[in-house]
């Protein structure tokens, strides 16, 4: 009876388990569609905030997010099952909410050039957020397990279709994530400013 009840719970917590893979893949699609329209469009293609020397330092943070991003994807979502690969994503994703918090205290003074942050904007920056750390709970609620009232990481529910659909998304993100990236590093640089605001300036729309 003991090794039936057992069987049955592991059962159940598979299937817990892809549920929370669904919903992770659902939550890191509508974050890439709401970072892309608010990380690419909204701030560098619209605002430049790269060229307002009081949003500088804003977009310096962005960029700082913008690396750790493709980052946490590889090793939580992607990276070989290790401990290591794990622990150093959830490392990299404390570094991304502290890095978070700077951006939101520093977005006040940073937007007095257009009258300040947008409602609908902080609304997409909210929802965006709640998307991108969604995803991420999601898929650590998958890698790990209590054992002896010991947190541990766990390959026991790697072995999914879920896992694999999840796998897929985030292998076909990343590239995405890396360009943004790099477009967010040369917009720091003053040689990469000056390249894109001379052939940006020849696009009259948007």
């Amino acid at each position: 009876m003991k090794f039936v009840a057992h069987k049955k719970a592991i059962a159940v917590k598979n299937k817990i388990m892809e549920i929370f893979y669904y919903l992770s893949a659902i939550c890191l699609i509508l974050f890439m569609i709401l970072a892309t329209y608010d990380g690419f469009y909204l701030h560098i293609w619209k605002y430049e905030l790269f060229n307002k020397k009081e949003s500088k330092f804003e977009h310096k943070v962005h960029s700082i997010r913008a690396i750790l991003f493709p980052l946490l994807v590889w090793l939580l979502f992607v990276g070989d099952l290790t401990p290591i690969f794990f622990w150093v994503g959830i490392f990299l994703l404390i570094i991304d909410s502290i890095t978070l918090g700077i951006d939101a205290f520093s977005e006040k003074e940073s937007r007095k050039f257009m009258g300040g942050l947008p409602k609908w904007e902080y609304i997409i920056h909210l929802f965006s957020n709640s998307f991108h750390f969604a995803a991420i709970i999601l898929i650590i609620g998958t890698k790990i397990s209590i054992e002896n009232n010991t947190l541990i990481f766990t390959t026991l529910f790697h072995s999914s279709f879920g896992n694999e659909l999840i796998g897929f998304i985030a292998v076909n993100i990343i590239p995405g994530a890396i360009l943004l990236a790099f477009i967010h590093i040369l917009l720091i640089v003053p040689k990469g400013r000056s390249f894109w605001n001379k052939y940006r300036s020849k696009i009259i729309c948007c």
